[in-house]
């Protein structure tokens, strides 16, 4: 299917677009170009891979010109550009805005000038019963990729969306602050020991859009079925693996724009998902613009079911989450002494 194509990634400098490359490079696929601001990183990533299947183009999803330009003659698209970080997010609502929804739009609209066959947008579990302008900003994004592929030719273009939880160490998340500051001695900061988080590995979520991309027709959104854990037993794994006993830990109570736990599927949405097996596909409201059907009819299903959430999920247990941890390259070089680089 990849053979002989041209996949573009937005934000690909990301840990995302680094576990695409090293999931495609060595295939025969065409060329990858990676779609993002940050020229530093840009050469970083061409030193490192040294291949001339990939090509750079600095731009941003907010300027269309830019992201119309850079996809011209692409095949393919996996938009994984996004303003990610909850804090902020809430201090610069805006901003998430920009980036989030009109970035998105941007991003459909030059994919379907320039008749790109099939396109998947990165969302997250924050999207589900938002409480922070990201989660607000990413629930927006995926309104506006069911309503852009509504009016889309499905022969000529095919959008659809994945949606995952806490992807382990990635750029920014958890785990590698809490390794670090496990390695400096210093006490762990948790804001609830029972705070729930779905686990995923990067390569769960590449796996996960490579199945939208083969399976999604216009509007469908993808959650992978993935276990939870605590953040009381996620540290309490990690200082096992590391060999910590006693390890401090400081409980500073839940941050603002948190949850106790996430929602992977809304209830209302569980109510037309699909089980796949390892996959929901939840397809997308196709009512047309009559109003009066969404005012006078319902559906009595939905008041009887819950959502798929990170407390209702698989629950992992100590030995089940360092079994999970040690999937990660990044823990393991850690256990065994060496350096790691999180993009490796």
């Amino acid at each position: 299917m990849f053979s002989n194509k041209v996949l573009l990634i937005t934000g690909g400098t990301g840990s995302f677009g680094n576990a695409v490359l090293e999931r495609f490079l060595n295939t025969d696929i065409g060329e990858i170009r990676i779609f993002s601001r940050d020229e530093k990183k840009q050469d970083d990533m061409r030193k490192k891979y040294n291949s001339t299947k990939l090509k750079f183009y600095i731009g941003d999803v907010r300027d269309y010109n830019s992201i119309l330009s850079a996809t011209r003659g692409v095949d393919f698209v996996y938009h994984a550009a996004a303003l990610k970080q909850v804090p902020s997010c809430e201090f610069h609502p805006m901003e998430a805005v920009k980036t989030n929804v009109l970035g998105t739009e941007n991003v459909l609209e030059a994919c379907i000038a320039n008749n790109v066959s099939r396109i998947v947008c990165l969302s997250t579990d924050k999207a589900v019963y938002p409480i922070n302008a990201m989660g607000i900003s990413k629930a927006m994004m995926e309104k506006v990729i069911v309503a852009k592929s509504r009016n889309v030719d499905p022969t000529k273009t095919v959008i659809c969306a994945t949606r995952y939880g806490n992807v382990m160490a990635s750029r920014g998340s958890v785990i590698p602050l809490f390794v670090d500051l496990i390695k400096e001695g210093k006490a762990l900061t948790i804001t609830d020991p029972n705070m729930t988080r779905f686990m995923m590995t990067l390569q769960d979520a590449v796996d996960l859009v490579l199945y939208a991309f083969e399976h999604g027709n216009n509007g469908d959104i993808f959650v992978q079925k993935a276990p939870a854990a605590t953040i009381e037993v996620l540290a309490k794994a990690l200082t096992d693996l590391l060999d910590v006993k006693s390890h401090p830990i400081n409980v500073i109570g839940t941050r603002h724009g948190e949850k106790l736990y996430e929602a992977l599927l809304s209830r209302e949405e569980m109510v037309a998902a699909e089980d796949m097996g390892e996959y929901y596909r939840i397809p997308p409201d196709l009512r047309d613009l009559n109003y009066g059907k969404y005012v006078e009819e319902g559906d009595s299903r939905i008041s009887q079911l819950e959502d798929y959430n990170s407390h209702n999920t698989e629950r992992l247990d100590v030995e089940g989450m360092k079994k999970l941890l040690l999937k990660l390259a990044f823990i393991r070089a850690i256990i065994a002494g060496e350096s790691y680089n999180l993009d490796h």
